[in-house]
């Protein structure tokens, strides 16, 4: 599985680095130690980065849900 985060671009360096750690699945106070801030400061980082809307896409491969090799565009036989 493959996570995109969209809008990035319209987020300050460090709401970035928040982000991130937080969609990887880190804890505030994780993400806390890690950037050397409070966990209020990080709290308001990543409200900010919320407030300015960006997205999460989650790209799974075809293998993962099982599709890998299929055709959608032949027919199954029925033999």
């Amino acid at each position: 599985m493959h996570l995109e985060i969209r809008g990035l671009e319209k987020l300050s360096f460090r709401e970035r680095q928040a982000v991130i750690l937080k969609e990887s699945g880190k804890s505030q106070e994780q993400i806390a130690k890690k950037l050397h801030l409070s966990p209020s400061s990080v709290a308001t980082l990543l409200n900010r980065a919320k407030g300015k809307g960006y997205e999460i896409v989650c790209i799974i491969p075809e293998a993962e849900l099982g599709l890998g090799g299929f055709d959608f565009d032949e027919e199954e036989s029925d033999n």
